[in-house]
Parts: C-alpha cells; structure tokens; sequence
C-alpha cells in the first residue's frame, strides 16, 4: 500500500502546522518539514517541540531563507526531500504541499487512488512551445542570469537583467536538457525522487544554471523529471486542486466550499483561507475517516469561472473579484510609517527592508509613480488604489505571500489610517516627526500647487505660517485619533532612543532596530 512522504514547505502559523503533521501522520503517511528561516526562530523553536516524539516527522537538516521566484525555494524543498528519503525508507511516494494545503480526500481515498497507476504527477510542458506563462518574462527567466529577487530588490533585479541585455550576457541551457514548466505541486514516486538526488550529486552544472533562473520551482523538478522518467510514467497533472483567477491571483476557498473541494477530482487543495475555521475542522477530521464515498463532478474550475464572468442585474460588467473582498484578513500585519518629509520615510522603509526583509511599498497612496506589481488594473491610478483600498492591500498581501506588510501614507491620509485600523488585521502606525524648515516648506507649497516660481515674495510670507500650522494640524489629527499600536520616532532623538519605538513598531530585536534608526542621512533634506 502507498506511503506518502508530504514535503511540508512553510513559514507561519505553527500550530497550524503541528495540527497538520499530526493529522497526515495519524493515517500513517510521513512528513518532513522545512520552516523557512526568515520566520520566527521561536515559532520553529515550538513546532520541533511538539512534534520531537512523532517518529513519523523530519525536519530538513537546514532551513533556507526563502524568497518568492528564487532557488532558495527550490534548495529548501530539496533539503526537506534529502530529510525525508533518508528518514523514511518504507515512503513509497514523496507530495509537495504548502501550510495553506488541505486534504480534500481521506487517507483512505488517497492511498487507493496512488496504488491504481505507476506513475509520477507533475505539470510538465515544454518551456518554449507550451502557453503555460500568460504574461510577463519567459525565455528571459533562462537566458540571463538573475540574482537578485524581483519582489524585494526589484532595482537592482532588472538594472542586471538589462545590463546583461546590453552587454550581450546570454547563456545558453544545458545541451542534453530540455527545460519544461509545470506547477510547484507535485507527486514523484520514491525511484523518481531518488533518481532526482542522484543527478543532483552528478551534475552540478545544471544546478548553477538553475539556480540563477527566475521562478525555478516552476521548471527546476518538472525538468529533471521529464529528464530521468519515461513520458509514459508522467501523468502532466497536479493532484492539488488550485485555482487562478483572470488577474494570477490564487483563490481563497472558504467555509461554505467544503461540499464543492470534495467532488473535485484532486486529492489537496490550495488554498484554503485562514478565516475558514470551519472548513479546515472538517477537512482534518476526513483525512482519517473511512469508508468515506466521494462523488466526483469535478466542476469547480469551470463554475468558478461561470460565476465570476456572470454580469450583475442592471450592471454592464462582471463584478471584479477584488470588490467582494471587504477585508484584508484577521491573521495579517500591516504597518503604516507616516511621515510628510517623503524622503525620510522612504530612507527608513528602504533600510527596514535591508534589514529585515519585509515587503515594503512607499507611497502607494499618495505618489501616482509608485512601482506595483501588475494585479488586474485595479493598481493603475491613485484613483483606483484608494477606492479599492482594501482590496489592493489584499492582493498585496497574497503577491508577495506574507502576513506582515509595510506602507508609507502622508499624514494627510487620515481616513486611509481609520479605514485600515477598522478593519480585521492588525494594524500599526509609526509617525517620523521632522523639523521643517521656510525653504522645505515653500518647496512643500511649489509641489502642491500652493505656490509657483513667479508667487511674490510677499504671499510667500503670508503663507507660509499656514503651510506650517497645516502640518503640525496633521499630526496633531493622527494623535487625536488615539490609534492602538501608535509609536513615533523624532528627528531630535538619538538612534538609542529611536530604536525603542521601533524595535516595538516592527517587532524586531533591539540591534535590528538600532540599525534602522542609525541609518545615514535619514533625516537630511
């Protein structure tokens, strides 16, 4: 009978995830874990502990700093894989999932349906004639060497990838491989798995060329499986049912959804919200049920779709999937720095990301030129950003697969602040408190609109005490507000002193913190 050995990739949530290993590992399948290392070390810490007695977990014998669209992610999986193929002789199948990965069948089911055919599942197609990428970089991820990550270091990701264009640094693929794309969610046989760590010992040439492509776990094992296994043992599907919409966005399912992931003919789905309580209750308790029958239509891509494409009585369009999510969701982070010197904002944010590796995003909200990822068009005007909110923190949130985000707001956007703390996330508020200068504050007034080149000197006089009053009547508003979760920082105060407010702010170690706050020029016009 099959024996499944779940290649667990995560980085939040521990509880969650002890749950998870405890009910997969209650059917007698396998688990080897990889807890990303940018997580929290006490998190980690708590999950070891709970699960040091369960002979049916691994851990991967080195936890990597993960990075959406880079090879730490592949490098983690294949420590957690090497964990588990040594731990677990008797493991006849090796499945990757995710933390928001559910069973949606039983154990029962699942065992069954792998012993019915001798084959590997993994989406694999021919990178250069296959349409499997809808938009963006394709021959590009291979061509040219990437090694910096385009989520956190988007500057310097394409300053390289263009200056190797211009300097004619292409590359070509490995001779005898043919580089195929595939989803990130597969299941391999133990032979197959065995052969992959085989070749990675044998050919460390293809593992540098791999490891400087953009998004590897979209080719790196749907590659070497084509490569090692006959095309008859590939089925080119994955067993975990997952859904995109128009805009890449992966969907939420949610409690009322059981029913519909049951009859799907996929053994995982992903995934599954975090607020779906119930839903995860009922998924954990089928994994070990027996007897259990499952009628399989199969039509949730297809009535996803329908519903979605649907117009709305006495509405022209469809409803755009990003108006019904009204919340950025209660297990998130987001933490708003508000200063009216953009500058000194943008210095501090640039620095915490350095420091910290938090996805950051300057003014989104106020500068109409602040880089976002494509997401549908819904982040394409300032207009459009502030009237869907919400909806575009969200799909923030899921783009760069976080549950902690950093912002920057002017102090004018007071009802942006009230909005976010209403919602259910937690929500936090760092004010930069800065000196102005006449000559700041009449560049201030120029910028504005409040006056020009030609204003006389005259007005300017007049204006600017009110200009001044006006901006101490901002921060003034922000601390009526009596927002939870309110720190601020001076540009008087030492480093030393900066540091408390924002190792509490954003809930880093003292040291992490002293760094942000002695960052060179921060406060310099």
């Amino acid at each position: 009978m099959a024996k499944i050995a779940y290649i667990l990739l995560c980085h939040k949530d521990p509880e969650a995830i002890i749950r998870q290993a405890e009910r997969l590992s209650a059917a007698g399948d396998y688990l080897s874990i990889h807890f990303d290392a940018r997580a929290d070390k006490a998190q980690f810490e708590m999950i070891r502990e709970s699960l040091k007695d369960n002979p049916h977990v691994v851990f991967a014998k080195k936890r990597i700093k993960c990075g959406w669209g880079a090879w730490s992610l592949v490098e983690a999986t294949l420590h957690a894989v090497r964990a588990a193929e040594q731990a677990f002789p008797r493991a006849t199948h090796f499945y990757m999932l995710s933390g928001d990965c559910m069973p949606i069948k039983s154990a029962e089911y699942v065992h069954d349906f792998l012993d019915g055919t001798d084959i590997d599942y993994v989406e694999s197609f021919d990178f250069f004639n296959s349409d499997w990428i809808k938009t963006g970089m394709k021959e590009d991820r291979l061509y040219y060497r990437h090694y910096f990550n385009e989520r956190t270091h988007k500057w310097l990701f394409y300053t390289s990838y263009e200056l190797q264009k211009k300097l004619g640094l292409n590359r070509k693929v490995p001779s005898d491989i043919q580089v195929m794309i595939g989803s990130q969610w597969w299941c391999l046989r133990r032979r197959t798995i065995e052969a992959i760590l085989e070749f990675c010992e044998q050919r460390p040439d293809v593992l540098r060329f791999f490891s400087t492509t953009w998004i590897p776990d979209e080719t790196f094992f749907q590659t070497l499986v084509r490569h090692l296994v006959p095309e008859s043992e590939i089925n080119t599907r994955t067993l975990t049912f997952l859904i995109f919409s128009d805009y890449g966005m992966p969907v939420n399912f949610y409690n009322d959804q059981y029913d519909l992931l049951l009859s799907q003919d996929f053994l995982f789905a992903r995934k599954i919200s975090p607020d779906a309580k119930e839903l995860k209750r009922r998924l954990g308790a089928l994994y070990t049920s027996k007897g259990v029958e499952f009628k399989i239509s199969n039509e949730g891509r297809s009535l996803f779709k329908f519903l979605t494409g649907r117009g709305r009585i006495g509405r022209r369009y469809a409803p755009r999937f990003w108006e019904a999510e009204a919340s950025l969701g209660r297990e998130r982070e987001l933490m708003i720095v508000t200063c009216k010197k953009w500058h000194v904002a943008k210095r501090l944010v640039d620095k915490t990301r350095q420091v910290t590796n938090l996805p950051a995003i300057e003014y989104l909200f106020n500068e109409d030129a602040t880089e976002l990822p494509d997401l549908g068009g819904i982040q394409t005007t300032l207009e459009k950003r502030t009237r869907h909110r919400r909806a575009l923190m969200r799909m923030l949130f899921d783009y760069y697969e976080t549950d902690r985000l950093l912002i920057c707001l002017d102090p004018s956007s007071l009802d942006l602040m009230q909005d976010f703390y209403a919602d259910r996330c937690t929500t936090k508020l760092l004010e930069i408190k800065t000196e102005f200068t006449d000559d700041y504050l009449l560049g201030h007034a120029r910028r504005v609109g409040l006056a020009g080149e030609r204003t006389p000197p005259e007005v300017i006089e007049r204006l600017l005490p009110t200009i001044r009053y006006d901006v101490v009547f901002e921060s003034d508003r922000i601390r009526d507000a009596d927002f939870p979760h309110f720190h601020r920082i001076r540009e008087s105060a030492s480093a030393e002193e900066n540091a408390v407010p924002l190792a509490q702010f954003l809930d880093v170690t003292p040291e992490q913190a002293l760094e942000v706050a002695a960052t060179d020029y921060l406060y310099v016009d």
